[in-house]
């Protein structure tokens, strides 16, 4: 099933970074304090990344919502940060709008716990 997982290469460096930044931060700094630690896993990785891509939903030639994304990895992998125990539907469906406003097909949201990285992988 691995194999068939859109992205599964990309996806896996990126969840490793998670998990080596939790390793060495813990729990409990602030959300930006976790995104410039990610930014710096993946410039040692070589991963091509934007951070805090802007995204909108256009309804009838009008701008209905805005949604900004922390990274958007190799144009084509939105990842979302959080600092919380618990991942929300809010930050699903935020990611999963994500997604559609820019027409990609996988998200990953990574929350930085007090019991470790918890992940949801979105499919669009």
């Amino acid at each position: 099933m691995e194999k068939d997982l859109a992205y599964n290469d990309i996806t896996r460096q990126i969840i490793e970074s998670a998990f080596e930044i939790y390793n060495i931060l813990g729990f409990g700094l602030k959300e930006k304090v976790y995104q410039r630690a990610m930014a710096k896993a993946f410039d040692s990785k070589k991963i091509v990344y934007t951070k805090e891509q802007y995204g909108k939903i256009i309804f009838q030639g009008a701008i209905v919502g805005r949604y900004f994304i922390d990274f958007l990895v190799d144009s084509k992998i939105a990842v979302e940060l959080k600092v919380r125990n618990e991942l929300y539907n809010q930050d699903i469906v935020q990611l999963l709008n994500y997604l559609k406003s820019k027409n990609l097909r996988v998200g990953l949201l990574i929350a930085f716990t007090n019991k470790g990285v918890k992940l949801k992988r979105i499919v669009n």
